[in-house]
């Protein structure tokens, strides 16, 4: 090799030694062999008598550390306490398909209606946390591709400043997109489209923030999470991560991803389960595997944790429950 080739060689070795995130930079798939520090909590949460689950698809702790969990029965929104007591429920009629929630730096819950049915559905709600609407985005019972519709929108995050990506597809001929707002909900731009490339999605299927302001996107058709800045540019995809149906980012920017999907067709060697590891560098640590032995019922779809990383929360839309896992 020549010097000048050589030289140009040993820079591009720097470059990556030095590139944060540069040890998921080879795309490794996800093992099944890490450790599980976790043991299950049944029957912990307490519904009213009589009243089933039904598909619970996502779960997140406020700053209080109380529990809110949207679901696909009614009441769709119920808080919790921490010894899972019923606080309150509310949203009864609101929506087509709960699927996506977050809240927000100043406790208001933002949730995703992800289909369309007599004139609701196809929106993005902010809530304050008795049930007070403040804002929609999208229109009611609307699918389509411009800057103020949807067409399956999946998860939502709000930035420190108040801006709104909304992830948006739910495969089929629905978007393949991440669609950003401004706090007041005027559309600024949105990126990506159907594909497998850097920037393209199938299946947008979550999305949340870590502390540097950095968007991770659960791109669960393609085996993979894509990271991007708040412009939409690209900065890197890990697969190590599963087939992630839902993330969540909590203290020291562990990265939690639920996969729900992996089979020896859609993602071969991969198991379901929730990996625990770094949103800094792509490192993971710990696996939750799923104890379903049916390729029918996974675990869960969405995931979060407890302030402290002590308590793992997973929403099953299949298994038809809202998990608790303590460490051990």
């Amino acid at each position: 090799m020549c010097r000048s080739r050589r030289s140009q060689f040993m820079f591009l070795v720097a470059v990556v030694a030095f590139t944060p995130n540069a040890c998921a930079a080879a795309d490794v798939l996800a093992t099944n062999n890490l450790p599980n520090p976790y043991h299950p909590i049944d029957n912990w949460a307490q519904l009213p008598a009589g009243t089933q689950w039904g598909q619970v698809i996502a779960v997140e702790p406020d700053a209080h550390g109380n529990l809110w969990v949207f679901r696909r029965s009614e009441p769709p929104i119920l808080e919790f306490d921490q010894s899972g007591k019923l606080l309150r429920s509310f949203g009864a009629g609101m929506f087509v398909q709960a699927h996506g929630l977050t809240i927000d730096h100043d406790g208001n819950l933002w949730v995703t209606d992800s289909q369309a049915k007599d004139g609701k559905g196809e929106q993005v709600f902010k809530m304050s946390a008795d049930g007070k609407v403040l804002m929609t985005l999208g229109k009611a019972g609307v699918a389509g591709a411009g800057p103020d519709v949807f067409n399956g929108p999946c998860g939502v995050a709000v930035a420190a400043n108040g801006d709104i990506f909304v992830a948006d597809g739910h495969g089929g001929n629905t978007n393949a997109r991440i669609v950003k707002f401004s706090k007041d909900g005027k559309f600024i731009k949105e990126w990506g489209k159907k594909g497998t490339g850097p920037g393209e999605f199938d299946t947008p299927h979550s999305i949340v923030m870590d502390s540097k302001g950095r968007v991770f996107v659960a791109d669960r058709g393609n085996n993979r999470i894509q990271i991007f800045d708040q412009d939409g540019k690209f900065i890197a995809q890990w697969r190590q991560f599963g087939r992630p149906s839902g993330l969540f980012i909590g203290k020291n920017d562990t990265l939690y991803s639920v996969d729900s999907s992996s089979d020896e067709k859609t993602n071969p060697g991969v198991r379901r389960g929730i990996r625990i590891g770094s949103a800094k560098d792509g490192s993971v640590k710990a696996f939750i595997p799923d104890p379903s032995p049916d390729p029918q019922i996974a675990l869960a779809e969405g995931v979060s944790a407890d302030a402290k990383g002590d308590t793992v929360y997973a929403a099953g839309v299949s298994s038809m429950a809202l998990h608790k896992f303590v460490k051990k």
